[in-house]
């Protein structure tokens, strides 16, 4: 049994260095012999509850489960097709989709919905996302894609780039890069600034942190560019979108005046950050970053449901 088993997975501050260095270490397991656990979670059932729009996170852990063996069912755009449209609550949703289920991944726009669920489900919950608050499992997918194009976590300049107000991706990834020796380079428009929550809390553990809204001097100076889209769906002011949506755009002619290597990354969808000329370079990473996510995925199911340990 794992010490992982039977508990959730909501935000990446639960999770001390030494359970994400497991996470991390369990999915390289799994990407080197993948084959041989075909079967490994062939007793058990994920739910998938997704509450808001998505294509990587709840494919590639639908995807996890199928290749360790276990079975998926899957409730999307669960606001209108569940009984969420009747004015279920959270609590039985939970207790509901439990009686299914060995392990629930949700995503939803509130803020706390996910803790909320899992305070109501006697099994796993896993948050997929919840609303501009954390997205820890995109976090251990970075982080693992991060060591697996640059060779280390320590010693890195990283900078995060675009929607640092809204970005759950980037709240999340922050605070799991505060376990290693990096600096830190926020890069957004003054109303797009990381939350002061979440840079005091970072440079009160040690973190070295940089703000700007100069995209060339991050470039320039960072060993890995993180660039996230400025979110729409966030905004309640139409023209306060329009005005900052093209804010910062990284192409091939910025990333030929960048630091020789830079890692490019992005959690996707991009809307017009990332320049399709950036795609067929070596140092783009994000297509690598998104088959990441299986294996990441495969082990957090894998530990919670105390397959391994």
């Amino acid at each position: 049994m794992s010490a992982f088993t039977g508990r959730d997975i909501i935000a990446i501050g639960d999770l001390s260095h030494e359970d994400i260095r497991a996470i991390l270490d369990q999915a390289a397991a799994f990407d080197r012999h993948r084959r041989e656990y075909a079967h490994l979670l062939s007793p058990f059932i994920l739910a998938t509850l997704f509450y808001e729009p998505s294509t990587r996170t709840r494919l590639s852990f639908e995807s996890a489960m199928l290749r360790l063996g276990g079975k998926v069912i899957s409730v999307a755009e669960a606001r209108t097709s569940s009984s969420a449209a009747k004015g279920e609550t959270l609590a039985d949703t939970a207790r509901t989709v439990a009686a299914y289920a060995d392990v629930i991944v949700i995503r939803h726009p509130a803020v706390g919905s996910a803790r909320e669920l899992a305070e109501a489900a006697p099994v796993s919950v896993i948050n997929a996302g919840d609303g501009t608050g954390e997205h820890p499992t995109q976090a251990l997918l970075d982080l693992y894609t991060i060591e697996r194009e640059r060779g280390r976590l320590d010693g890195l300049r990283i900078g995060l780039v675009g929607d640092l107000k809204n970005g759950r991706t980037v709240h999340s990834l922050a605070r799991a890069l505060a376990h290693w020796d990096v600096s830190l380079m926020f890069v957004a428009p003054p109303a797009l600034r990381m939350p002061e929550d979440i840079t005091a809390a970072l440079r009160a553990r040690g973190v070295e942190i940089e703000e700007t809204d100069d995209l060339l001097r991050a470039a320039q100076t960072c060993d890995v560019l993180y660039v996230t889209r400025i979110q729409r769906e966030r905004f309640e002011d139409a023209d306060e979108y329009i005005r900052l949506k093209g804010s910062y755009v990284v192409d091939r002619a910025l990333i030929e005046r960048a630091k020789p290597g830079i890692t490019i990354m992005h959690p996707l969808p991009r809307v017009d950050e990332i320049a399709t000329d950036v795609d067929a370079l070596p140092n783009a990473a994000y297509f690598r970053q998104v088959a990441n996510g299986v294996a990441v995925r495969m082990a957090l199911l894998a530990l919670v449901l105390g397959a391994v340990g």
